[in-house]
């Protein structure tokens, strides 16, 4: 019995490399102090993973921004824009992540997406029809001479030629299929380098073979990996899927010649009957995804070791290992002091899950494991109360009818209403909601927080805070106003702070993207609103101007799914749970005065399963009513809006619409407004606001470039239903580029009105 991780968090366990990476982009340190740090965190993620005694640990999972993007560099996917700005690789490689604006040119950057079903979000590779494919970079090499320096063995991790290809975006006439051989071809170059350098085993990162595949998917998959695979190697290749199962192509992938292959064995729930219904070939190590990688919980030792033992029965070579990448929690719970051991005995966050790894090593190698006293304190663990039941809530759930998941009167006739009550004119300009988080905002909420500050003093400073952002919105021209969010750490945080049921640790930050790091919550227990969360700063603002200001909340969905969920309830009830409590805030603002409400759900896809089979039936069907319950009760004139960011949504254009929102924003810049001709096609009847231009990135567009922008939507969505605006909200930015960025698009709005 033998463990592996597929991915190790990259970020450092105190955000090491995300403080040192914004400190380069600022220029405060050298490009050698940035990679010094990388080089000190990636010893310190090996040296982690020897101590437990993993004995598959991987290299090049660590990143400076992104593994996806790395792929695409590792293999010269660096379109000509890049290139010509004559930056050294490091930097060019930041202008494909984040855009470029200086003395060498004015690029933005490639397009962001969502990592499968997660929070993570990775650049998407651009493919131009003169790219020369091939093995030009070294980073997996270097980073496996730099573990073997230190005595460590690593298996070098790349996303797979499979999933690449599927994730690149084609910009010229290539398709996928025209460059496929190019790709095999710069995959057997990296084989061989893995041979010349002795190195034992390779790992292909697959996550896209568990989505749903045609026979043209596999036939490209085949076609692919026998020519990478073809000639002879000493070199093992792991062959490893996540997030999902392979029931399109398992007893296919079993007969190529992969020396392992991983499947995930917590989310891909049929996995486990594919194996007991076609076995798994004795020559070949099955590298078992038994600990989750994507949640919070303990593992519960029993189910675990008696699905081993089923594996060991059949003489499966088994490797047990994590289901993907530890990337999606947290670092480790050393730094949790708040929580109460009551609360940290079931969680288990990457370092936790490394000794989980090793005790059920230990327990799998037993003739029998009831009596190890690690398998009793599991079992003990799992057998007491854990107290998180609110049977308030459950009863007020069991009076929900089907009315309560329709507003009225229609969406067109609601439309004609809010124009007359609202009166705002043709292409209205607003923003996501959240202003820059400058320092002083960070010291003072820290300082309240520690009890430095009184909550007198605390809301004093936001107030002013609050009108210096409404006066400055006024004096450029915005239509319809935010508070800018001063009072908020998160957009998740923030309301589940207000909600009972919920947990919050101190240092458990994930990776979202770059140097993005959130600090997801814990839902412990039935949901439910404590008191009103956002009233008093919504309503301050609005006391402040005659024009509208947006009353600004999470939706459940979001909240959800960027909390870590429970597991003892299901993912349906949590949400509605959450859409309750939302509920009541709504109406509490609508009461207020507040006359147009954005409710975000900028997650909406990410528990969408991967195969559109299972789509209605375990997301949509109750994920899109949960949305509506939360505004069913509002007037007819309260306008009700939403945002969604970074995902693809053109597949499921009618289920948004279905949403019943009055507006709709969404990202759209980084991706060249391509969701457009699917808003057209679906008669799209929300109005809509396609994100402008791109606040991942700290280049300021010109007025021109957006009045560009909105020509083009004006090609595919009707004049009376654009909403002009940023396309997510302005939080991680700086003032200088949000004030000129937001007062071009201002502008931009102005000459659109007078083209149109």
């Amino acid at each position: 019995m033998q463990t592996s991780v597929i991915g190790f968090p990259r970020i450092g366990t105190l955000r090491e490399l995300k403080f040192a990476s914004e400190k380069y982009f600022k220029k405060e340190i050298s490009e050698e102090e940035l990679l010094q740090t990388g080089k000190e965190l990636r010893a310190k993620h090996w040296n982690t993973q020897r101590q437990a005694g993993i004995d598959y640990i991987s290299c090049n999972d660590f990143s400076y921004y992104d593994m996806v993007l790395d792929t695409a560099v590792l293999f010269n996917l660096i379109p000509k824009r890049y290139k010509e700005l004559n930056l050294s690789d490091l930097d060019t490689y930041f202008a494909m992540a984040r855009g470029y604006q200086g003395t060498y040119g004015d690029v933005k950057a490639l397009a962001m997406k969502k990592w499968f079903n997660t929070n993570y979000h990775y650049i998407v590779p651009e493919i131009e029809d003169d790219m020369k494919i091939t093995l030009a970079g070294n980073k997996p090499f270097e980073e496996y001479k730099e573990a073997k320096a230190l005595g460590i063995e690593t298996k070098p991790v790349i996303i797979g030629a499979y999933t690449l290809l599927k994730l690149c975006r084609y910009t010229g006439k290539k398709s996928l299929q025209d460059i496929a051989g190019s790709v095999a071809k710069a995959y057997q170059a990296f084989l061989r380098s893995c041979e010349e350098i002795g190195i034992p085993w390779i790992q292909f990162d697959e996550p896209a073979l568990v989505q749903d595949m045609a026979q043209e998917d596999i036939a490209l998959f085949r076609q692919l990996y026998d020519a990478i695979l073809s000639e002879k190697r000493k070199c093992h290749v792991l062959l490893q899927t996540y997030f999902g199962d392979v029931r399109d192509f398992y007893q296919e992938l079993l007969a190529m010649p992969f020396d392992g292959i991983g499947l995930d064995l917590i989310e891909g729930k049929k996995n486990v009957s594919l194996i007991e219904e076609y076995g798994f070939p004795q020559d070949k190590r099955l590298f078992a995804g038994v600990i989750n990688g994507k949640n919070i919980w303990k593992n519960h030792y029993e189910p675990t070791l008696r699905m081993v033992k089923t594996l060991q029965a059949k003489n499966i070579q088994c490797v047990l290992s994590t289901s993907c990448s530890l990337l999606h929690v947290p670092y480790t719970l050393k730094h949790e002091h708040r929580l109460s051991k009551h609360y940290t005995s079931y969680f288990a966050f990457a370092e936790e899950k490394l000794d989980e790894l090793a005790q059920l090593k230990e327990l799998a190698q037993c003739e029998d494991y009831h009596a190890a006293s690690s398998y009793q304190e599991n079992k003990k663990l799992f057998e007491q109360a854990r107290d998180c039941v609110n049977e308030a809530v459950h009863k007020r759930l069991s009076r929900i009818t089907e009315d309560d998941y329709i507003r009225k009167p229609s969406r067109s006739k609601r439309q004609v209403l809010q124009k007359q009550k609202l009166a705002l004119p043709e292409f209205p300009t607003t923003t996501i909601g959240s202003f820059p988080q400058t320092n002083d905002v960070k010291a003072k909420r820290s300082s309240y927080r520690k009890g430095e500050v009184s909550e007198t003093e605390y809301k004093e400073f936001t107030k002013k805070k609050i009108a210096e952002c409404v006066r400055w919105q006024e004096g450029i021209g915005l239509d319809v106003l935010v508070h800018g969010e001063y009072e908020r750490n998160d957009m998740v945080e923030y309301f589940g702070e207000a909600l009972g049921g919920f947990l919050f640790t101190e240092k458990a930050w994930v990776q979202s993207y770059g140097t993005r790091c959130v600090k997801p919550p814990i839902i412990w227990g039935d949901v439910y609103r404590e008191k009103p969360i956002t009233i008093e700063w919504s309503v301050y603002a609005q006391s402040l101007t005659n024009k509208a200001i947006k009353g600004m909340l999470t939706g459940p969905v979001t909240i959800l799914n960027w909390s870590f969920p429970r597991e003892d309830i299901s993912i349906k009830e949590s949400i509605s749970q959450i859409a309750l409590s939302i509920r009541d805030e709504v109406l509490d603002l609508e009461k207020n005065g507040i006359k147009i409400i954005q409710i975000d759900e900028a997650a909406l896809r990410e528990k969408l399963p991967l195969r559109k089979s299972d789509w209605k039936k375990e997301y949509l069907d109750f994920a899109i009513p949960a949305f509506r319950l939360t505004h069913s009760g509002v007037r007819p004139e309260t306008q009700i809006h939403t945002h969604m960011c970074y995902s693809e949504f053109t597949d499921i254009i009618p289920a948004i619409d279905d949403m019943d929102a009055d507006v709709i924003t969404f990202e759209a810049s980084r991706s060249d407004l391509q969701i457009l001709t699917s808003l057209q096609e679906h008669n799209f009847e929300t109005e809509v606001g396609p994100g402008v231009y791109d606040i991942h990135s700290p280049r300021v567009p010109s007025v021109e470039e957006i009045v560009a922008a909105l020509h083009t939507m004006l090609t595919k969505i009707d004049r009376t239903k654009l909403w002009v605006n940023p396309d997510c909200g302005l939080k991680t930015r700086g003032i200088p580029e949000t004030e000129e960025s937001l007062t071009h698009m201002v502008e931009a709005a102005k000459v659109i009105r007078k083209d149109a």
